[in-house]
Order: C-alpha cells, then sequence, then structure tokens
C-alpha cells in the first residue's frame, strides 16, 4: 500500500471571508470563529489519525502574515490552493500528490463530525479499494480518497449542490474503480446546519 498523505482544503479564517453564508445567523467574527475551530479541530483529528503526512491546502496563500498567527501544529505542511475553481484546486493537489507516490485522503474543514477513526477507516479502505468516500448529508462530500488520479473527478462538477456526491461516485463506476462508502456525516455551511453543531460549539462562538 502506497504512503498516505491527508491534504485538508481550508479558508483562512478571517471575518466575512470565511463561514459567510452562517453570517446571518452567528455574524461575520462569530462565523470566523467558528470556521477556526473547526479548522483546528479538523487538524488535529488528522493528525492523530497517524495514516500520514497532514497537509493543510489553503487561500490565501500560506506566506500571508495571518496564517502565522493561527499557531498551527509544527507537523503540518502548508501549501497554497493556488487559482481557479474548486475543481482546478482540487485536480492539482490531487495529481501532484499521487505523482509523488502518495494516497491521498482530501477533506475540507466543515464537518465537525469527522474524527479520526473515520480518518483512519477511509485510510485502510484504500488498502483494498481504488477510492473511499465519506458523503455529506447535503449531497457534497467530508472525504475523499483515491489511490490514482483522474480529472474527471474534478473538471466540470457542480460544486456546493446537491449533486456533487452522487456524480462522483458515477464518475468512479465509470472509470470501473472500485469504491468504499462510508457513512455519511453533517458539513456546516447554512444557518440551518447549526442544529448539527456540538452545543459547546456555538457557547464560544
Amino acid at each position: 500500500m502506497a504512503k498516505i498523505r491527508i491534504v485538508i482544503f481550508a479558508k483562512l479564517p478571517a471575518a466575512g471571508f470565511a463561514k459567510t453564508r452562517l453570517i446571518p445567523a452567528l455574524g461575520a467574527e462569530g462565523a470566523a470563529r467558528l470556521a477556526q475551530q473547526m479548522l483546528h479541530h479538523t487538524v488535529r483529528e488528522a493528525l492523530a489519525a497517524a495514516v500520514g503526512t497532514v497537509e493543510l491546502c489553503v487561500t490565501p496563500s500560506p506566506d500571508e502574515p495571518e496564517w502565522r498567527q493561527q499557531k498551527l501544529p509544527h507537523e503540518v505542511n502548508l501549501s497554497y490552493q493556488g487559482e481557479g475553481d474548486l475543481g482546478g484546486r482540487l485536480s492539482r493537489a490531487a495529481r501532484r500528490t499521487l505523482q509523488s507516490g502518495e494516497s491521498i485522503l482530501l477533506i475540507g474543514t466543515d464537518c465537525p463530525a469527522l474524527n479520526a477513526k473515520q480518518i483512519k477507516e477511509a485510510a485502510d479502505a484504500l488498502s483494498h479499494s481504488d477510492a473511499v468516500l465519506i458523503p455529506a448529508t447535503d449531497g457534497g462530500y467530508v472525504l475523499l480518497g483515491v489511490n490514482q488520479f483522474h480529472e474527471a473527478l474534478f473538471n466540470t462538477i457542480a460544486w456546493s449542490t446537491a449533486t456533487v456526491s452522487a456524480e462522483t461516485i458515477i464518475r468512479m463506476k465509470r472509470l470501473k474503480w472500485s469504491i468504499e462508502l462510508l457513512p455519511a456525516c453533517h458539513d456546516i455551511d447554512e444557518p440551518s446546519d447549526l442544529a448539527h453543531l456540538p452545543q459547546d460549539w456555538l457557547n464560544r462562538t
């Protein structure tokens, strides 16, 4: 089995930049604080899974001084998402990781339910499947893991819609890849999603 790299896609948790759809419920500062909590939670769980290198692929550039204020663990590698739509940015990260000889687990920072156990289960799935996916209940996905690259998983996907997960699965089946699906989790994107947030998290925002 190839080495695994966990690549976490993240925005800088700044007011008016991250989690903007939650601003009506939490305000710009509250939404940013929640984004920061979810970022650090995801990094902690990825490190705790202990399945491989953890990379935080960020926007804006990691050279921006605001990233130093996040005080991220020293074990985490920082990289830049670059320009383009989400599909193009995911595609670049996946291509370079897979071309380096590592398998990849791509995750975001929107799911407080995602934990080290689930990440380890996803990594284990790649030992016997071409791909692994944790769907999000809103139709997206929480985690996508693959052992090989194909641009079809990222190009012309209608991102931020209820069809992302289903369309990704259809495309993997067309490639005749074996897929392991793990139980779906809730992303926190809209005010209505806050019902799925641990209550003590809301008390901190």
